[in-house]
């Protein structure tokens, strides 16, 4: 029988996804919001790199709870215009 290692799967070029609201977001308060981490740790993350210099990335977890916190934040965004 033959094993196979599967390679996880790290986005790596979530700081390109997110450009277009890249100035306009607390990422030091959105670390500590909703991943409960430092700011350090969730730049590594956007540049595509781990704690050591090494590649990293956002694995397939962290990239669903990327996108539901933007979805959160985006939402909470809305609601606060509307209340204008």
């Amino acid at each position: 029988m033959e094993t196979t290692m599967v390679q996880p799967v790290m986005i790596t070029d979530m700081k390109k996804k997110v450009a277009d609201i890249m100035m306009a977001v607390s990422w030091r308060d959105f670390a500590n919001t909703y991943f409960q981490k430092s700011s350090s740790w969730f730049y590594h993350k956007m540049d595509g790199i781990d704690g050591n210099g090494g590649t990293g990335g956002f694995n397939q977890m962290e990239a669903e709870q990327m996108r539901g916190a933007l979805i959160d934040l985006s939402n909470r965004i809305r609601r606060a215009a509307e209340r204008i």
